[in-house]
């Protein structure tokens, strides 16, 4: 009766036909679902607009849980299963009262369960099924659900033995080491990690993930269950399940939510079992712009630019996970077209990328970078991308590349971006081919960004002012900010990773430099005068709008020879710089 009040209702707000609860009813009949949630399904009204009727109609007060930290007190007092049976999450506790934000408050079922289970008077609020499933997620831990698998897993393995003597079989889509290597890739995903470690220990198996750059332990498995696992990720990276004594790397595909996203497994044996680290390779990163990136608008422009230029050498650097890779494919996706031909060369190829012929190296087969490049040059190509320079045979075949035509991108681990034209010359390369084939150096870091939740203002100590080299009268003109740390940031105080960049354009000026055989502090010099901005300079303009804290600035950046005296808050712009070449 409550339901076909809640059609007419919908129908009285014009919010659906009587054709449509008609069609409703009829799903409705044949699936045994909420009426609500079948007019959802069938897109007549939205999730929000449901649960906002429905709070009208029956008088209980709507929470929109995206907007409130909830008390893990509170949340221990239901257990996940409970939570996820009947979608449902605890929110407050007052005295003996207990209040639930439910998708359906209806269900006396559930209410009298928990009334039973917790001993408490329930009082009901509504939420939509969406925010409530987000919310079990969020505040409940891989422990809670672990707990559950495990116990399923001992259930199974004694049921198991019972199906070998019967000579009957157990179904493997419920297993619990599936079910459990999904667990842990999946709170990996939702937390955004870019890594997840798995790490025989003697007496037990560790769980990490790698967020926003730091390593966190999570909730690990009994190590009865270790080679289990290991074999699961193996068998779905298609991998040598019985080969235990040497690395293996490979590679798989999981649908997800939010799209699909590529795995990268990687095999080391340790001396109390294989450890395992997948990367995970989030492809929605693809579709970041530079300004996403970190790319301030006028370094925007100048790197726009020198990408789009018709051939020369282009190289990025900074240290490993320093973000290279995302900005060497962002910067493609913007040269991308029909009209290219882009040709890139791997190791390993981390996404694949539309229109654009990617070749992964395999250095058993004989498919190294400089002999790959030597066939890549007879396929025609507009545009090459190199992986790493790690050698000179690969930096001598990149500036040839640069010299006959055609647009090279590639990576080059230095400290800085006027580094990079020193380590080519270290390398072997005679300096006037250096001269003319390098167009400009992009070095970056990535840095952990300030929780927008929990963000406060503070003043560094005098000792992270003195290594940032900030005279007390700048210092002073900056208002300092940090996470505090909440739930959202799991009390970090920190979400997400900026990049911060520099870039050093190969002016006339500066190839003349390099002609003459002067050294790197000179070039350095000239590029600051020509509108070059060092990394720490930077990244202090994101301390300033309040983006990340200075220890994390400092942290990232320490390896950074002589952090320049911030004489250079406004330094010379590009608009002032001399022409590129």
């Amino acid at each position: 009766m409550l339901r076909k009040k809640l059609g007419e209702l919908l129908i009285e707000r014009g919010m659906i036909t009587e054709e449509q609860l008609s069609e409703a009813l009829q799903h409705q009949a044949r699936t045994g679902r909420r009426l609500g949630t079948v007019l959802t399904e069938l897109g007549y009204v939205s999730e929000d607009e449901m649960v906002d009727v429905v709070s009208d109609r029956l008088g209980i007060p709507r929470v929109t849980l995206n907007a409130m930290v909830i008390d893990p007190q509170v949340i221990q007092r239901l257990s996940v299963e409970t939570a996820r049976r009947y979608t449902l999450i605890p929110i407050f506790a007052i005295g003996n009262t207990l209040t639930l934000a439910m998708a359906d408050p209806l269900n006396i079922i559930a209410i009298d369960e928990i009334k039973y289970q917790t001993g408490c008077d329930i009082k009901r609020a509504i939420a939509s099924e969406t925010e409530i499933r987000d919310a079990i997620e969020e505040y409940y831990s891989v422990a809670d659900s672990l707990q559950e698998i495990v116990s399923t897993h001992s259930a199974q393995e004694a049921a198991a033995v019972d199906a070998v003597a019967a000579s009957d079989s157990v179904d493997e889509a419920d297993s619990p080491i599936i079910k459990l290597v999904n667990l842990i890739i999946n709170k990996a995903i939702r937390d955004r990690a870019s890594d997840v470690h798995i790490e025989p220990d003697e007496k037990s198996v560790r769980i990490r993930y790698r967020v926003s750059g730091v390593m966190r332990e999570e909730a690990s498995p009994p190590k009865s269950m270790q080679n289990e696992v290991i074999s699961r990720i193996k068998i779905a990276a298609n991998l040598d399940v019985s080969e235990k004594r040497l690395p293996q790397d490979g590679r798989f595909l999981i649908n997800t939510e939010s799209g699909p996203v590529d795995l990268r497994i990687s095999t080391l044996p340790t001396i109390h079992g294989e450890k395992i680290v997948i990367r995970i390779l989030d492809r929605r990163n693809l579709f970041l712009t530079l300004r996403q990136l970190g790319l301030e608008e006028s370094l925007e422009q100048v790197w726009l630019d020198l990408i789009n230029k018709p051939e020369g050498l282009i190289l990025l650097s900074g240290p490993t996970s320093s973000g290279k890779t995302s900005t060497l494919y962002t910067s493609l996706q913007q040269i991308n077209s029909v009209e290219k031909n882009i040709v890139t060369v791997e190791d390993p190829v981390e996404y694949s990328l539309p229109l654009i012929n990617q070749v992964q190296i395999n250095e058993k087969a004989g498919l190294n970078f400089p002999s790959t490049l030597r066939s890549i040059l007879r396929q025609n190509p507009d545009v090459i991308m190199i992986g790493e320079i790690r050698d000179r045979e690969t930096a001598q075949m990149a500036v040839r590349s640069a010299l006959t035509g055609h647009l090279v991108f590639s990576t080059i681990h230095t400290n800085d971006a006027p580094s990079a034209i020193t380590r080519l010359l270290d390398m072997g390369i005679e300096d006037y081919l250096v001269a003319t084939a390098l167009k400009g150096v992009l070095a970056q870091r990535l840095v952990r960004q300030n929780c927008p939740a929990c963000t406060e203002e503070y003043l560094p100590s005098p000792a992270v002012l003195s290594r940032a080299n900030l005279p007390p009268d700048i210092a002073a003109t900056i208002t300092f900010k940090r996470g505090a740390g909440c739930n959202q940031c799991k009390m970090t105080g920190f979400q997400n990773q900026v990049g911060i960049f520099e870039l050093i354009r190969i002016t006339p000026t500066i190839s003349e430099m390099m002609l003459s055989g002067v050294s790197l502090g000179r070039i350095r010099e000239q590029a600051l005068q020509s509108g070059y901005q060092p990394l720490f300079d930077a990244g202090l303009d994101k301390v300033r709008s309040g983006t990340i804290c200075l220890e994390e600035l400092l942290k990232e950046t320490s390896n950074i020879e002589d952090i320049p005296a911030v004489a250079s808050a406004d330094p010379v712009r590009f608009a002032n710089a001399d022409t590129p070449v």
